[in-house]
C-alpha cells in the first residue's frame, strides 16, 4: 500500500510541477482534466485515471490515511483478491459517477476506492459468516462510520457523494462476488497434506 500511495504523491508532485499553472482557478486543469466528466465520451475514460488524480495535495493527505488502513486490511484476503475487489470497486464506482454525475464537472481522487473498501470490508464478515471479520468490521464501524454520510447528497460542496455512493455499492458487490466465488471453488481452501476433496476450516 505504501508503493501505492507513493505513486499518488509522485503524480500529484508532477502534476503541479509540470502541469499546473500555480493560480487558482475554478476550472480543472492539468492532469486534472482526466478525471471522470459524466455522460461525455472524453471523460469515460477518467474511470481509470480518476483515482490517481487528486485537487492539490491537500485532497490527496484527506485521503491518505484511509486508504493506508483499508487498503492493508483488504490486502489481508490475498493479492488476487485485493486487485479483486478494487477492480470491481473502481468499475462500479466510476461508470455510477459516470451515469449519475452533474454535467459539466469532472470528478477526481481515490476516496470512491477507499469508500469501496470500507463497505467491502464492513459487508464481508456476513457475506462469509465470520466471527473474525465481523468483529473487525464493528471496530472499524465504530472508527470510520462517520465516512458513511459522504454517499449522501447534499453534503460538503465540491465532494463527489456520486464516487462514494457507487464506490461504496461495489464494494458490497465485491463482498459478495468474493462469498460467491468462495463457494463456487470450495476446493481451493484445502490444505495440501489433506488428500482430494478435504476442506480447511
Amino acid at each position: 500500500m505504501l508503493g501505492i500511495v507513493a505513486l499518488l504523491y509522485l503524480l500529484e508532485l508532477i502534476d503541479q510541477l509540470f502541469f499546473q499553472s500555480g493560480v487558482m482557478s475554478p476550472r480543472v486543469t492539468g492532469l486534472d482534466t482526466n478525471g471522470i466528466q459524466p455522460r461525455e465520451l472524453d471523460g469515460l475514460d477518467g474511470i481509470v485515471w480518476s483515482p490517481f488524480l487528486h485537487l492539490g495535495f491537500e485532497h490527496l493527505v484527506l485521503n491518505t490515511v484511509p486508504l493506508l488502513v483499508l487498503g492493508w486490511l483488504c490486502m489481508a484476503g490475498g493479492t488476487r483478491q485485493f486487485v479483486a475487489v478494487t477492480v470491481v470497486v473502481l468499475l462500479v464506482g466510476g461508470l455510477g459517477t459516470w451515469l449519475t454525475g452533474q454535467d459539466g464537472t469532472t470528478h477526481l481522487g481515490a476516496s470512491g476506492i477507499a469508500f469501496g473498501w470500507l463497505l467491502f470490508l464492513l459487508v464481508r464478515g456476513f457475506f462469509n459468516r465470520s466471527a473474525g471479520q465481523i468483529l473487525v468490521a464493528v471496530v472499524l464501524f465504530f472508527y470510520w462510520g462517520g465516512m458513511l454520510w459522504g454517499v449522501l447528497p447534499g453534503g460538503q460542496p465540491n465532494v463527489s457523494w456520486q464516487a462514494h455512493l457507487f464506490g461504496a455499492l461495489g464494494g458490497v458487490l465485491a463482498a459478495w462476488l468474493v462469498r460467491r466465488g468462495d463457494r463456487t471453488h470450495p476446493a481451493r481452501h484445502a490444505r495440501r497434506d489433506e488428500p482430494t476433496g478435504g476442506l480447511g476450516s
